[in-house]
C-alpha cells in the first residue's frame, strides 16, 4: 500500500515542505500542529482556545484519512511556557482521554511567538 499524504492548506506546509499527516498502512503520523485556524488565517491569544484549534486541525487531518482521535496511540505536547500546560488538561482529557495514549509534554520554543502550543500525534487504525 503506498503512502498517502494529507495537506491542510497551511502556509507552513508549503513554505517548509511537509505534509500535515502521512498515512502508511494502518498508521498515521500527524505533524506538529498549532492553533492556527487555517481557513480564517488567525490564531487566538488564549492557550486553551489554541489547544482546541490544534485538536480540530488534527481531527480534520485524521478524518480525511479515515482515522479518528480514538486511534491515537502517542501524543506529544509542546509548550513554550510550561505553566500553560495545566490549564489545557480538561480539553486534552476530553479529546484524548478515551484513547489514553502514551503522552509526553515538553517545553520548547515554537516557530512563531504567537504559538502557545503545538501537538503531534501518531495513530494506528484499530482492527
Amino acid at each position: 500500500m503506498p503512502r498517502t499524504r494529507i495537506f491542510s492548506g497551511s502556509v507552513f506546509e508549503e513554505n517548509i515542505g511537509y505534509a500535515r499527516a502521512v498515512v502508511d498502512g494502518d498508521w498515521i503520523f500527524v505533524s506538529g500542529t498549532t492553533g492556527f485556524d487555517y481557513r480564517a488565517g488567525t490564531i487566538s491569544d488564549d492557550v486553551v482556545e489554541q489547544t482546541r484549534q490544534c485538536i480540530a486541525n488534527i481531527r480534520a487531518a485524521m478524518e480525511q484519512a479515515g482515522f479518528s482521535l480514538a486511534d491515537v496511540v502517542r501524543v506529544r505536547y509542546l509548550f513554550p511556557d510550561p505553566d500553560d500546560f495545566e490549564p489545557c488538561w480538561p480539553v486534552l482529557r476530553e479529546c484524548f482521554g478515551p484513547a489514553a495514549p502514551a503522552a509526553t509534554m515538553m517545553a520548547a520554543g515554537l516557530a512563531d511567538p504567537r504559538m502557545k502550543v503545538e501537538i503531534e500525534v501518531t495513530g494506528k487504525r484499530q482492527g
